[in-house]
């Protein structure tokens, strides 16, 4: 990592508030990914309680529907 001159500094768009930028947005990304990791968990921590659900309906609808389930 190499620092940079006052000069060099004021050439850059926003000028000395590049370094205070850049850290803003890392910040920001690495709190979208940790919010995606939470979403992805989420999904997957719910994909077992489909299942049980799709169970119980299947269970259900042979038992008081009077057959097999649409799906087979």
């Amino acid at each position: 990592m190499t620092f940079a001159s006052a000069a060099d500094l004021s050439n850059t768009p926003y000028g000395s508030f590049q370094p205070v930028l850049d850290w803003q947005a890392a910040v920001v990304e690495s709190l979208v990914r940790a919010q995606q990791i939470q979403l992805q968990m989420l999904t997957v921590w719910q994909r077992p309680f489909a299942a049980v659900n799709q169970e119980l309906w299947d269970q259900w609808v042979v038992r008081f529907g009077g057959g097999v389930p649409i799906d087979g």
